[in-house]
């Protein structure tokens, strides 16, 4: 049976491990997927994704920068990734393409299946306004989140975003509002990066006094461009976590928007993790 066609697209790519995750997906349910990385130029992207529509594909996700462009593509969306404004999958369907945002639904499960920390009642920070703060904001505030403070260094950036998820949130009864990163304020249960300060090698955005005692804190970035802030929470008493489980779990959602067949997580973090480990 000839496999069904599925890659990555972003830029920077070359780093991504979603080829290794969706080749043990594919192996461990059986499903008939190839997939691979595709690079696109920062100006570029449409063209790309169409080009790897036209040769027969039947899906894709999407990373950094063109989250936002990505939805822009699809006929039809998630509620999710209307709420997101944001699409880190597309599936190349006969009757108009499907966009979908699985960032948020992967970030929460790392948080309270993996990491064991459930959301109900915690005070979140969320650093940064961006793609991926769009696509995980929505899921937090449904995870019961008392109080979420979203964090940017353009805080009308980050007030758009608050805005656009204040009925979810009011209807949630969880407290949401945007701050820039000097305001951020002090003691969180839960602290996540999700700005650019790690993929750029920056200095971690906020102060240390954002973490309360014991605090998770988790960027959501993985790897050697995660352990910058790793290392930053954990020097100031609280645990830190990379973004792998994240991108482990966001994979299997996005394997079922595509498959029908949700794979199980579990055995391809913990191989993540052991390859992550034998290269420090």
């Amino acid at each position: 049976m000839t496999p069904d066609r599925y890659a990555v697209l972003g830029n920077p790519v070359e780093h991504s491990r979603s080829p290794f995750i969706h080749a043990r997906f594919a192996a461990a349910t059986g499903e008939p997927v190839e997939y691979g990385r595709l690079l696109c130029p920062l100006d570029g992207f449409e063209a790309t994704v169409r080009a790897f529509a036209a040769e027969g594909a039947r899906g894709c996700n999407i990373t950094v920068p063109f989250k936002f462009e990505a939805m822009k593509l699809a006929a039809r969306a998630s509620d999710r990734a209307r709420l997101a404004q944001a699409a880190n999958v597309l599936r190349f369907d006969a009757e108009g393409w499907f966009a979908d945002n699985t960032d948020g639904v992967g970030l929460v499960r790392d948080i309270e299946a993996n990491a064991g920390v459930k959301l109900a009642g915690r005070r979140v920070l969320l650093v940064g306004a961006g793609g991926a703060a769009a696509g995980v904001l929505g899921p937090l505030i449904a995870a019961g989140a008392a109080e979420v403070l979203v964090a940017n260094r353009t805080v009308a950036t980050a007030d758009a975003l608050v805005d656009s998820h204040a009925k979810l949130a009011s209807d949630a009864r969880c407290g949401l509002r945007a701050t820039s990163l000097e305001g951020a304020g002090r003691g969180f249960d839960v602290v996540l990066n999700s700005s650019a300060s790690s993929l750029a090698g920056a200095a971690v955005p906020v102060s240390a006094g954002v973490l309360a005692p014991g605090a998770l804190a988790v960027d959501l970035m993985y790897g050697p461009a995660a352990r910058p802030f790793v290392d930053w929470a954990q020097s100031h008493g609280a645990t830190g976590r990379d973004g792998l489980g994240m991108l482990v779990e966001q994979a299997a959602e996005a394997f079922f928007v595509w498959r029908g067949v949700r794979p199980g997580t579990a055995p391809v973090l913990a191989e993540l993790r052991a390859q992550l480990e034998a290269a420090k």
